[in-house]
């Protein structure tokens, strides 16, 4: 088994913090983004998307998409349990997940993708007017993420799960998207300290 692995990017990141939760180490494959390696032949076969992460399991067959990795581990490694515990439990984990994926991970990723001036020749085209107003659906989630953090410790419930890590993973790359965190975003630079300081957030 082996893990392709993009170094800074946000996906991969993603994966080696829920692998590091979980205490599970699989040997990583780095792969230079920035020389547009994950463009090469090698990653290319295995995902012709040209995307990482990319997991290659022993008998060779390949996994893509950070959260579907994250699932394979979950299955083999149920504790401890990073997307829910009961029926309830995984229902509000995959709620947030996606909340978190679709309105703050992604508006930041495009925001990113499409006003940072190293993307030109990875984003094409590049409209920057859509990068401005992936800038402001961010906020208007942190703003509301904020309001439902003041009730609780992580981002969907007691326990930290997956939907944390990529909330983690998102406002980290805020800063080369150029977003500010709103100060008046109390509860949520409360439960970035929190996440930011558990050792996986170093992975």
């Amino acid at each position: 088994m082996k893990l392709f692995d993009g170094g800074r990017a946000p996906n991969p990141r993603r994966v080696r913090v829920f692998l590091a939760e979980k205490g599970i180490e699989v040997p990583l494959v780095p792969v230079d983004m920035g020389a547009m390696e994950h463009k090469g032949e090698e990653v290319t076969r295995r995902n012709p998307l040209q995307r990482l992460p990319v997991l290659e399991l022993d008998d060779g067959t390949v996994l893509t998409e950070s959260v579907a990795i994250c699932r394979y581990f979950e299955e083999l490694y149920p504790e401890p349990a990073l997307f829910g515990r009961d029926a309830l439990g995984k229902a509000t984990v995959e709620m947030w997940q996606r909340r978190l994926e679709f309105n703050l991970f992604g508006t930041v990723s495009h925001a990113f993708r499409h006003i940072h001036p190293a993307m030109r020749e990875w984003e094409v085209p590049q409209v920057a007017e859509w990068g401005e107003a992936n800038k402001h659906k961010a906020i208007e989630f942190l703003r509301l993420f904020d309001k439902e953090l003041e009730n609780r410790e992580f981002a969907a419930g007691d326990e930290f799960t997956i939907a944390d890590i990529t909330g983690l993973v998102a406002i980290d790359f805020m800063k080369p998207a150029r977003i500010t965190l709103p100060e008046e975003c109390a509860n949520v630079r409360r439960w970035h300290a929190a996440v930011s300081s558990r050792p996986s957030a170093a992975a």
